[in-house]
């Protein structure tokens, strides 16, 4: 099965759910999505993701789905995936949003 992976080549959303496919070893096709341009906003792109955006719940899908195959990227065990929860609830809400910006105002507007 391939996966279609819809983003931009500069996001960090759609970097990180390539990443796990690429780790899970799952195939997938890329398809451009052009931020600068507003595609995220149009019809089109919005009967796929109604918020327009690539969020991290698809990469978690995707490590449990294929959790069978390649590495072991969410805990099964309770503390350490409570170790994992917390860890990645610190990175989305205090680094994510400012480095996210950065990028977007340093690489992505320029």
């Amino acid at each position: 099965m391939t996966i279609t992976l819809h983003g931009h080549s500069f996001s960090t959303c759609t970097k990180r759910v390539a990443i796990v496919l690429q780790e899970k070893q799952v195939p997938f096709k890329f398809i451009e999505v052009d931020l600068p341009k507003g595609e995220h906003l149009k019809p089109a792109h919005l009967e796929k993701q109604p918020f327009g955006k690539i969020p991290r719940a698809i990469a978690r899908y995707i490590a449990e789905k294929f959790a069978d195959q390649g590495p072991a990227l969410i805990p099964t065990d309770l503390k350490a995936k409570g170790h994992f929860e917390q860890a990645a609830s610190v990175e989305l809400a205090n680094y994510d949003v400012y480095i996210s910006n950065a990028i977007f105002e340093n690489i992505v507007k320029t």
